[in-house]
């Protein structure tokens, strides 16, 4: 339980300890580790056993009166189980952790899924499973598969963004061309921004709010009914790999509000999109469209659904120096209808710009052996005028520890912008992992 900061950082000192205390002296050293009965029982069964166990602890570094202090404070178990059989693989990975934050246990299946090769030409996965596809470096346009935005503010793995999906996908190999389709029985939203652990700027309240006033939301639950397809048609040409999208479902995050602006709402919502990515000079290059067809707005005259959109992406990334990347992205969200947005606008409520541009920038260096990664990825909106930065350091100790400290960090002019909103949530973390 958070009760004052001193146990906050007494709970935080005794997480890392008990989190470096997993790995063994001999580990450390370089010495084969001692036997490990669970993997022994998993090799048995002829079935591949990793993990890891984890601490994490993160603080606020500004004053938000929606929030805790403690921006992340976790213990975790992560658990990775593949069996191959002639039949198919099988694939289960799920996460224990505790969370002092929140003060409760949590179990997250991330994955329990077959796949299968029925044909030479066609793979089947059935399952929980993570999807994506795209090219943008932490910017999506056709990847409308579930995100856990939560996860990636307060300071998890950067492997949490993507959050996973109930689903089948079947993929084509053709002579011409490869075709992947995947198949959401019930709709799978975004792991979104609803107060819970982040303060957020609420519309239907024109202010900040927080875990004092959550996010009220109408979530999509008809199986087979309230379902969504997305489909990818690509193939190579020389050094290219061209590809077409399709994806018929709803916002993955609330895209409106019902009638009354009770509650927040998944609109529904087509999208097809393009992309190429191939080298260009000494890098590679990338550029991305998607058309966004807001359905239940597409005359964009009702304010309380998002309007369509279109949204394009351009970005190169590369090497500078001896183990030092660089790579830069610019992207735009241009509202349609936007006389219509505009006329149809409740006085004072703030308005989008017609144009949203967005940059960043993402460096890496790797130093000592490559055991040390030094990275930043920023954002910079120039039409919202607001910031977000996400420095990392991670240090491989040995083959099974490794250390990790980085933070969060937004600032904005106004507190309706969408990094702006965040500010009060800047937060610092550390962490340390023994994987086996």
């Amino acid at each position: 339980m958070i009760v004052s900061a001193r146990g906050s950082v007494t709970y935080v000192v005794t997480l890392l300890f008990l989190a470096a205390a997993m790995a063994p002296v001999g580990a450390a050293q370089d010495e084969e580790p001692k036997p490990d009965p669970v993997k022994e029982f998993f090799d048995k069964l002829d079935t591949e056993y990793h993990g890891f166990y984890e601490a994490r602890a993160g603080y606020r570094l500004q004053n938000d009166r929606h929030e805790k202090d403690m921006s992340i404070m976790e213990a975790r178990y992560q658990f990775d189980l593949f069996s191959m059989r002639d039949w198919g693989d099988v694939k289960i990975k799920g996460d224990v952790y505790g969370d002092g934050v929140e003060e409760k246990g949590v179990f997250d299946l991330r994955e329990a899924n077959l796949f299968m090769r029925p044909a030479d030409s066609m793979d089947v996965k059935l399952g929980r499973q993570v999807l994506t596809w795209g090219t943008g470096d932490l910017i999506f346009i056709n990847d409308l598969f579930p995100k856990d935005w939560q996860s990636f503010f307060i300071g998890r793995d950067t492997e949490y963004l993507k959050a996973p999906s109930d689903a089948v996908k079947v993929s084509f190999f053709m002579d011409w061309a490869n075709l992947d389709v995947a198949y959401t029985p019930e709709s799978d939203s975004d792991r979104f921004i609803s107060g819970e652990r982040l303060s957020y700027w609420n519309p239907a309240l024109g202010d900040r709010a927080g875990e004092d006033n959550t996010l009220s939301v109408e979530r999509r639950r008809e199986f087979l009914e309230e379902d969504e397809l997305a489909l990818r048609l690509y193939r190579n040409i020389r050094n290219y790999e061209l590809a077409l999208y399709g994806y018929w479902g709803y916002w993955k995050s609330p895209g409106g509000f019902n009638d009354a602006m009770t509650a927040a709402v998944f609109p529904e919502l087509y999208v097809y999109g393009a992309s190429v990515r191939g080298a260009v000079g000494k890098g590679i290059g990338n550029a991305e469209i998607g058309y966004y067809d807001s359905v239940d707005d597409r005359s964009g005259d009702d304010f309380l659904i998002n309007n369509s959109e279109l949204r394009y992406l351009v970005g190169y990334t590369q090497e500078i120096g001896r183990d030092f990347t660089a790579g830069v992205q610019y992207y735009i969200e241009q509202i349609l209808d936007y006389g219509d947005y505009e006329d149809n606008q409740p006085s004072g409520m703030p308005k989008r710009d017609e144009f949203r541009h967005l940059t960043t920038l993402r460096l890496t260096k790797l130093l000592m052996n490559q055991n040390l990664s030094l990275s930043l990825f920023t954002y910079y909106s120039p039409s919202d005028e607001d910031v977000y930065l996400r420095p990392i350091a991670n240090y491989k100790a040995s083959d099974h520890l490794t250390v990790e400290v980085g933070s969060n960090i937004f600032f904005g002019d106004e507190a309706h912008t969408f990094f702006g909103q965040f500010e009060d949530n800047t937060n610092a973390y550390l962490a340390v992992r023994y994987s086996f």
